[in-house]
């Protein structure tokens, strides 16, 4: 996708859309989040120019994205021969950042943990020959155009590919290439006949690209016409506008949301100098709405994989009063190598949290199978072994405790190395079993589906 695709998400963003009021946040109340240093200073060096009004309107943010290495280079330091390289991977993978987001970035620094996020990486087509471009095989797992379902009782609608922000470890990056599209009116219809046929479905998530790029008005026909299916109990929203566009949430879309609650909100900060005043003031007049916000960070490799930024993060998180909800091993994305890191090195981050800061500052670590095997939750091992009735831990501290199981009449003590009468697997095992059940799970997926 090259700049005249950036073009076409604004065209089809306009077209589709009715133009809502501007986004003005209130600041009647202090943020719970301090000032941002370099967001502050910034702004005055790069958008001092910019009125007050035009900074809190998220269509102005929208409209003057950066979108090539031209106007990035005004605003990063960067040689000529990287603005040639970074040319060469805009060609494959195009880049948008919001200049609300470009604020949070240090531009003297090439590691910034921001920058990693938003601007293009030589890497990102260095690296050739590794991932896939749909490694959750979600086209697999579609019913109809834009509907996926790889769990019984859930499914997810894909409204859009066009974000405020194309994140460099989106999952969906194979998507840039094919310019920018809202779903048209039959199409999300025939999305809404198919959940409403299958009466399982009680929790939708709608998606992207990002929802919150269309109009209120248009969310609202989607989310009103979810609202009057019976069988569907809780509707969910993935959007990162909270992190890198806080002024979409404006009064119009949480008067609207508020009127078909149960709505969740999950988000994406990665890294705790994205909790801005902003942001925090759009999570809180989100939550003032009945909306909890759930956050749903990425692992990834010189941004966030170390105890020290997750326990900032999360613990920041919490005094926005967002929940730490997923960690996710990043997916295996074509162009996303640069960025992920090993399985081991989130456990020992985790390891590293618990118990040195509340359990519920704690995410829980997941990875998303490849092959569209669906989310698996990983932690650290603290069940060390089992003899008979006895069972032996290990605490956050690496002291060792032992727990005896009740004795329960009628049945026999566990034998050693086992529990509630079932053997202990060895992850080589769990592996092997993995294996021989794929075809059951596929042939179960396939009953689902039908």
């Amino acid at each position: 996708m090259t700049q005249s695709n950036i073009v076409m998400q604004e065209k089809a963003l306009t077209s589709a859309e009715e133009e809502p009021p501007s986004a003005a946040i209130s600041e009647t109340e202090e943020p719970p989040s301090s000032k941002s240093t370099i967001g502050s200073e910034n702004r005055k060096r790069f958008f001092g120019h910019v009125t007050e009004g035009n900074w809190k309107d998220w269509r102005w943010h929208f409209r003057n994205r950066i979108t090539t290495i031209d106007e990035l280079s005004k605003f990063i330091p960067l040689s000529g021969k990287e603005q040639s390289r970074l040319k060469l991977v805009a060609t494959k993978y195009p880049f948008a950042v919001t200049p609300h987001y470009l604020t949070l970035i240090n531009v003297d620094d090439p590691n910034d943990p921001i920058r990693k996020q938003a601007i293009p990486s030589f890497d990102e087509i260095g690296l050739v020959g590794m991932g896939q471009e749909d490694p959750l095989e979600e086209a697999r797992d579609s019913l109809v155009p834009g509907l996926v379902q790889r769990y019984p009782d859930r499914a997810l609608m894909v409204l859009t590919d066009i974000c405020p922000m194309f994140c460099r470890h989106c999952t969906r990056k194979r998507e840039w290439k094919n310019g920018g599209w809202v779903r048209k009116a039959a199409e999300i219809e025939t999305m809404l006949d198919e959940i409403r046929r299958r009466k399982i479905i009680r929790d939708v998530i709608i998606s992207g690209g990002d929802p919150l790029t269309l109009s209120t008005h248009r969310l609202e026909e989607v989310i009103s016409k979810l609202r009057q299916i019976e069988h569907v109990e809780i509707i969910r929203i993935g959007t990162r506008f909270p992190v890198v566009l806080p002024q979409r949430i404006d009064d119009e879309l949480c008067a609207m949301l508020s009127k078909y609650g149960p709505i969740w909100l999950n988000t994406h900060f990665n890294h705790p100098n994205e909790i801005t005043p902003e942001s925090a003031a759009a999570c809180d007049k989100l939550l003032r709405s009945g909306i909890p916000v759930n956050n749903q960070s990425v692992l990834l490799r010189g941004v966030n994989d170390s105890v020290d930024t997750q326990m900032k993060l999360c613990q920041g998180l919490l005094k926005t009063k967002v929940r730490p909800y997923y960690l996710f091993q990043a997916d295996e994305v074509q162009g996303t190598e640069h960025l992920r890191t090993t399985v081991e090195a989130g456990l020992k981050i985790i390891e590293g949290m618990r118990g040195y800061t509340s359990g519920i500052a704690i995410p829980t670590y997941v990875v998303d199978l490849p092959g569209g095997g669906g989310k698996v939750p990983l932690q650290p091992e603290y069940l060390i072994s089992q003899t008979g009735d006895t069972l032996t831990f290990r605490n956050y501290q690496g002291r060792i405790f032992h727990y005896r199981e009740p004795k329960l009449i009628g049945q026999s003590p566990p034998k050693n190395g086992q529990r509630n009468g079932r053997k202990t697997r060895s992850v080589l095992t769990q592996l092997m079993l993995f294996t021989e059940e794929e075809k059951v799970r596929d042939e179960n997926r396939a009953v689902v589906r039908s």
